[in-house]
């Protein structure tokens, strides 16, 4: 698309609201409801990880997640290209802190489970603004760690 056919303003906008649904993501993850991720996708949304062999379709595979992981992600370099009046991508650098087994309180500081960066793809429907794919890459990563609570041991 050439995007001198684009209103700049439209463009501006279209940028902004996907570059908001890339941190609405990672604040429902962390902060909020993280099943409800779900909802900022496409019906038929897909989130995968190509190095895993490990692929997500659709909104009710895309709400389960452990009920007792604690996780931070620090997100950064934002940058969001709009291809049409209804579609765009992005990448999106980050880092994630995460362990499972959390029950209450501070979680001594560790190094980050993950660094990599998203790829995603976006399409307007109804006038808004949902995920279609994220892929996740992974060039530094390892397992969660899982917490030993004293009366576990």
């Amino acid at each position: 698309m050439n995007m001198e056919t684009l209103d700049p303003m439209e463009r501006l906008l279209a940028e902004r609201a996907c570059e908001r649904l890339v941190v609405e993501f990672v604040r429902r993850l962390d902060l909020g409801d993280p099943s409800s991720v779900a909802d900022l996708f496409t019906p038929d949304g897909i989130w995968e990880w190509p190095a895993g062999d490990r692929r997500i379709e659709g909104r009710d595979a895309l709400r389960s997640r452990p009920a007792d992981r604690l996780s931070r992600r620090m997100c950064t370099n934002i940058l969001v290209t709009v291809d049409s009046p209804s579609t765009a991508s992005a990448t999106t650098y980050f880092a994630t802190y995460r362990v499972d087994g959390h029950t209450d309180g501070m979680v001594p500081v560790r190094l980050p489970a993950n660094v990599g960066h998203y790829e995603d793809t976006f399409r307007k429907i109804d006038g808004d603004w949902l995920l279609a794919t994220r892929t996740t890459f992974l060039p530094f990563g390892g397992t969660t760690e899982r917490l030993v609570h004293p009366d576990q041991s």
